[in-house]
């Protein structure tokens, strides 16, 4: 066990005792959770239920339709482009102090799949396309929780990595690419963190989906690896009865159960699934529970808040350090807060402030690029320039109630709208107006029921508003009682409500600045409408309305333009948002809208004292680039966005970020251009194990910005580079900050093979990387260590096991894939295989 793992807790209750004692229907009935969050209890055997929570982004605790705020973090590629295990350790222990807060005794994270491409829907959730930088912050994040006592639930294993058909797709990959690429992240999380609980993936790998895989679950997790923790199904990801079972699937999620129940009972009496199996599977389930209750949470607990300054202040300090300054010429930046400021573009004045899908959650607060600027900034300006969403932006967040409370009144009933006097089963005030309903419970209410939003919205520009409304169900949405958008009839599939919903049908109306308007949605349940459900996520149905002043592209940009000429300096805030990069769909395009490039060329020409900030999880197209003279990527930065863009722009940060993924020039250039979505069922994994920049460095191909780039208001030097070899390699050098400010440095540490090798291998691969924080003018003399076998290893298909091959090895050591000046050698005098989690 790696010294820096965290204990395991003391089991609190005889597991073995239960085993013997509970029956075949009581031992079945633990497999399965009772509802979306909890997993079922035994009050006779004194046997709780838990709760368990996502994810990646935060703790939404149990609720996705008005949920309990909590701390939003920086989504996974920006905790990525840290490159700092510690911050990823004080993050880790923040969520568990959440998880807590909201009773939950498991987060359903961190996400370890990887980018092998720019286009899926999810990248934003994962840190990086590298598996050793992934391992190494989810094996740090998974130690932060593990010292609150709250379990990590490792995911998506394995091979999770595009959003097309995911719950069918057959991913084809070789067996190195398996081990080196998709299954490395886990191995050194598992290591390094100790994690109690693994999430399957939903899709199949090589023919077998992975929930009922042996060779995967069993073979290599269990046996292999000697993971002892439990074994989750990802959401509905369980597809069989007793292959899951034999597989080694320890619960199914969520309940109630659609594949054990009676009919594990009847395989477990027929003996199509023993009961030794029975209790490998329901050993792993108490020993969990009983872990769990070291948490000191009790059962069915409360919801709280934290929202602690100090809280804040991490999330401050983990969101500027992720923004990686790309390019910085003529010192364009940092700002200056005294000078005239025009902060224009479709992701200034809203926080985009992580991606969509199970990931997102409703945040204590949330600051927008313009809030933050403004707030350091004696003179700002702003212009929309372009408009870039996908979807029409929420209205819930901007509307009141007749009270006067920020949000809107939402009611529930038994009867339609057109029922005079018809009783109030339940009322809320809410803020969000994407109201999906998965998890909303409420005895009173009949199968066929419906709700009702009603609140005042009060433009503060005139024009026409187009409105939008998407549903599971059917819908219809009035302003001051007039229809404007209609979503009942002829109603067609679309990308809303995690892709379970209708398209967004839309309407207009003319408005006036200054006046209130009473918006109104009439919704009826899945019952009303015509369109099949998708089972089983839509099943309870929600709907999403949003409203956004139209505008003409080509004044937009023109108003831009002319408050850009006006004033000292620009930000221009642009990218994607959590409609474009969300579960369930993957992006189409690398590219930005055409009316958002244009903006940004128009503005560069008008003012070249102009910062460009790009948000998004995974790359976009920059065709502007080579006019763009200062260009940071900021990632989707949580809570704390607005005002951590802010203290990188105006210097108060000295940037620091490192791209976790690489940004090719075109689409076209990235390794998985042919073969990223499904194709009549499969996935081809054809690029093997040259994902990211073990692709092009492999083709000698320069791509726009390399892996591990990222520019500093400092400069470093690093020199002296020494290496001792014994089992441990041993990695030293000297890092000074030449520059006047205080700054911090990545060192990053790469392996690449010999010459002569029995199989081809990248020319290079990171195996270290560490974070350094220097006063201006400091030198320190680094050491890093590295395992000789582990660093050195490839899979051997023909053995199926690691090699570590004879031979004359390079340490390359500098500051991104591309930039590595220091060199040296050392060699391996033995051959060596092994298997396991570590030599």
């Amino acid at each position: 066990m790696s010294p820096f793992m965290s204990e395991s807790p003391k089991r609190l209750l005889d597991v073995e005792e239960l085993i013997s004692q509970l029956s075949v229907d009581e031992k079945v009935s633990l497999l399965a959770g009772k509802d979306i969050w909890h997993t079922t209890s035994l009050p006779r055997h004194s046997i709780p239920s838990i709760r368990v929570s996502d994810g990646p982004n935060g703790i939404r605790g149990t609720r996705s339709f008005d949920g309990v705020p909590s701390s939003c973090l920086p989504c996974g590629t920006a905790l990525g482009a840290t490159f700092d295990k510690d911050l990823l350790v004080e993050v880790g222990r923040l969520q568990g102090q959440e998880a807590k807060a909201k009773g939950a005794v498991a987060v359903l994270g961190p996400t370890l799949n990887i980018q092998r491409g720019p286009l899926g829907g999810r990248g934003f959730e994962s840190f990086s396309e590298d598996p050793v930088l992934s391992g190494i912050l989810a094996g740090n994040y998974a130690y932060g929780l593990g010292h609150e006592k709250i379990a990590a639930t490792l995911k998506h294993f394995v091979c999770n990595d595009m959003e097309h058909e995911r719950m069918a797709v057959n991913v084809l990959v070789t067996p190195r690419a398996m081990r080196e690429i998709y299954l490395l992240p886990f191995m050194l999380a598992i290591s390094i963190g100790n994690p109690r609980a693994i999430m399957t993936a939903y899709n199949k790998i090589n023919g077998t989906h992975v929930s009922e895989s042996k060779e995967i679950l069993q073979h290599i997790l269990r046996d292999e690896w000697g993971f002892d923790g439990l074994i989750m199904s990802d959401w509905w990801g369980t597809y069989s009865t007793t292959a899951s079972v034999q597989a080694g699937l320890d619960l199914e999620m969520p309940g109630p159960t659609r594949w054990r129940g009676d009919a594990l009972s009847h395989a477990v009496r027929s003996n199509k699934v023993t009961v030794s199996q029975l209790d490998d599977r329901v050993r792993n389930v108490l020993k969990f529970i009983s872990d769990s209750e070291t948490s000191g949470i009790p059962e069915n607990a409360p919801e709280t808040q934290l929202n602690r300054p100090e809280d804040q202040a991490l999330l401050r300090r983990a969101a500027s350090g992720s923004i990686v300054l790309l390019k910085n010429d003529d010192k364009v930046l940092p700002f200056a807060k005294s000078k005239t400021t025009a902060i224009i573009g479709p992701n200034a004045n809203i926080a985009r402030f992580c991606g969509g899908g199970s990931a997102s959650l409703q945040p204590y607060y949330s600051v927008s690029p313009y809030e933050g600027i403004a707030k350091q900034c004696e003179q700002t300006v702003f212009a929309q320039g372009s408009m870039d969403h996908l979807l029409l932006p929420l209205l819930g967040d901007v509307m009141k109630t007749e009270g006067g409370q920020k949000g809107f009144t939402w009611r529930a009933y038994n009867e339609p709208a057109t029922v005079t006097d018809r009783k109030v089963i339940d009322e809320r005030i809410i803020t969000d107006s994407n109201v999906f309903l998965m998890d909303y419970e409420n005895d009173e209410l009949a199968s066929l029921w419906y709700a009702q939003a009603e609140g005042i919205f009060t433009p503060s520009q005139s024009g026409v508003y187009d409105f939008g409304l998407g549903v599971i169900g059917t819908g219809r949405l009035y302003v001051n009682d007039e229809l404007v958008v209609s979503n009942v009839e002829n109603q067609k599939p679309g990308p809303t409500l995690f892709g379970a919903g209708t398209i967004e049908e839309k309407g207009s109306t003319e408005l006036i600045a200054g006046q209130d308007y009473r918006i109104r949605i009439e919704w009826g349940g899945p019952k009303t409408s015509k369109l099949p459900p998708i089972p089983p996520i839509g099943g309870k149905g929600g709907f999403r309305f949003g409203a956004c002043r139209r505008i003409d592209p080509d004044e937009a940009i023109k108003e831009a333009v002319a408050s850009a000429k006006t004033v000292d300096q620009v930000v221009l805030v642009v990218g994607l948002n959590g409609e474009w990069e969300s579960e369930g769909t993957d992006r189409k395009t690398m590219d930005l809208s055409v009316h958002t490039n244009a903006l940004v060329s128009k503005v560069l020409a008008a003012n070249p004292n102009t910062a460009v900030i790009v948000q998004s999880g995974t790359p976009v197209g920059m065709p502007w680039i080579d006019n763009a003279k200062a260009v940071c990527h900021a990632w989707y930065g949580g809570n704390e966005t607005g005002n951590a863009i802010a203290d990188v722009v105006f210097g108060d940060v000295n940037p620091s970020g490192k791209l976790p993924l690489t940004i090719p020039r075109r689409l076209q250039d990235n390794p998985t251009y042919f073969s990223f979505r499904s194709d009549a069922g499969r996935v081809l994994y054809g690029e093997d194990v040259y994902v990211g920049y073990r692709y092009y460095e492999k083709i000698d191909a320069s791509p726009l910005f390399a892996f591990g780039h990222g520019l500093s208001y400092s400069t470093f030097e690093l020199k002296n580079l020494q290496v001792q070899v014994d089992t441990t390699t041993k990695v030293t050098l000297q890092v000074s900050n030449t520059g006047a400010c205080a700054g911090a440095e990545v060192v990053q540490v790469y392996i690449a093979p010999p010459a002569t090798t029995t199989v081809d291998r990248p020319i290079k691969e990171l195996k270290a990387f560490r974070k350094l924080y220097l006063q201006a003018q400091e030198g320190q003399d680094v050491s890093i260590d590295l395992d000789t076998v582990l660093s050195t290893s490839y899979w051997d298909e023909s053995r199926g096991k690691w090699c570590s091959e004879s031979g004359e090895y390079r340490v390359l050591v500098g500051t991104s894939s591309a930039n590595t000046p220091l060199e040296a050698t050392f060699v391996v005098t033995k051959t060596t295989y092994w298997t396991g989690l570590a030599p």
